[in-house]
């Protein structure tokens, strides 16, 4: 089982308690709405405690994301370290909301997906303005929109892993020791 449906992952929890659901979304995407007994364990921490989460985690690992996209990262380095019973909702959070499944609901912030869209727009707008002034500003939007391919041919987004990092995103910040203590095998 490698991805799930959103209505098959609801049914999967309700009915297997001891499914490990790991969101690996931002501290503040978290908060704003996740999935009861979530924990929340962002997609650069599952990389950096890869080992200790292959050896304590305990069960069937259900992985989520905002759309899908970071869970399937988590997944596959997951794997390869020797993890096998690992899914990924299906469409993230935006499929699980889709189906009106319940959400636990803090402050209301804006997804990474959202906010890498808002700076290269950003971006992009102000060097066409500032070409008014400064012909050569026009290269900005053309890096901005070679990164934007790249990113959508790799999957990947450096724009993204770099706005993760901003005081926003880490709001009320991840108890990392707690979230890998939660994974450890219930003997």
């Amino acid at each position: 089982m490698s991805r799930i449906d959103a209505a098959s992952a609801r049914s999967l929890i309700a009915a297997n308690p001891e499914v490990l659901v790991v969101d690996v979304r931002t501290p503040s995407e978290f908060e704003s709405a996740h999935i009861d007994g979530a924990i929340n364990l962002p997609l650069d921490q599952v990389n950096t405690h890869l080992r200790r989460i292959v050896t304590d985690a305990g069960g069937r690992v259900l992985l989520i994301c905002q759309s899908g996209i970071r869970a399937e990262r988590a997944r596959a380095a997951l794997s390869e370290a020797g993890l096998t019973d690992v899914a990924v909702l299906d469409g993230g959070m935006n499929a699980w909301n889709a189906i009106g499944a319940p959400v636990n609901r803090g402050q209301a912030r804006w997804a990474l997906e959202r906010q890498v869209r808002l700076v290269a727009g950003s971006l992009v707008l102000a060097s066409v303005v500032a070409t008014l002034w400064v012909p050569a500003a026009v290269l900005v939007a053309a890096i901005i929109g070679a990164g934007l391919t790249f990113a959508a041919l790799t999957d990947t987004c450096a724009m993204g892993l770099l706005l993760s990092r901003l005081p926003y995103n880490r709001a009320g910040g991840v108890d990392v020791e707690t979230a890998l203590t939660r994974l450890r095998k219930t003997a």
